[in-house]
């Protein structure tokens, strides 16, 4: 069975929902605690092209960190990726990954849409 790989904050009910509800299905997942072990430029680039989105759709543009960096005018892509590597409570969660896919399990049911 492929491994399936989630961006988790065990602080978050949506995260914790997305974990238990990979776990319930059996799959090997490997849990990336993205606040403490935080994806670099290269892993978050990666993931953007999986979830096929820009940088600004995968932040949190609710946080006060957003607006305190002044990022909602900000267009460069490696400058929002940047923030996001200084700062991954600016990632929104949780990504969940499989193979060449991923999706932000927001709802959760976009988990399906990956396996």
């Amino acid at each position: 069975m492929e491994k399936i790989t989630i961006w988790h904050n065990p602080r978050c009910g949506k995260s914790r929902d997305a974990l238990t509800y990979l776990e319930d299905k059996k799959f090997d997942i490997n849990i990336v605690k993205y606040l403490d072990e935080t994806p670099n430029k290269e892993e978050i680039k990666s993931t953007l092209k999986l979830l096929g989105i820009k940088a600004k759709e995968l932040m949190r543009t609710k946080e006060d960190i957003y607006k305190e960096l002044n990022l909602k005018d900000e267009t460069s892509e490696d400058r929002l990726i940047e923030a996001m590597v200084k700062n991954p409570k600016l990632i929104e969660r949780p990504v969940v990954i499989k193979g060449k896919k991923a999706v932000i399990a927001r709802p959760l049911e976009n988990i399906d849409k990956i396996l």
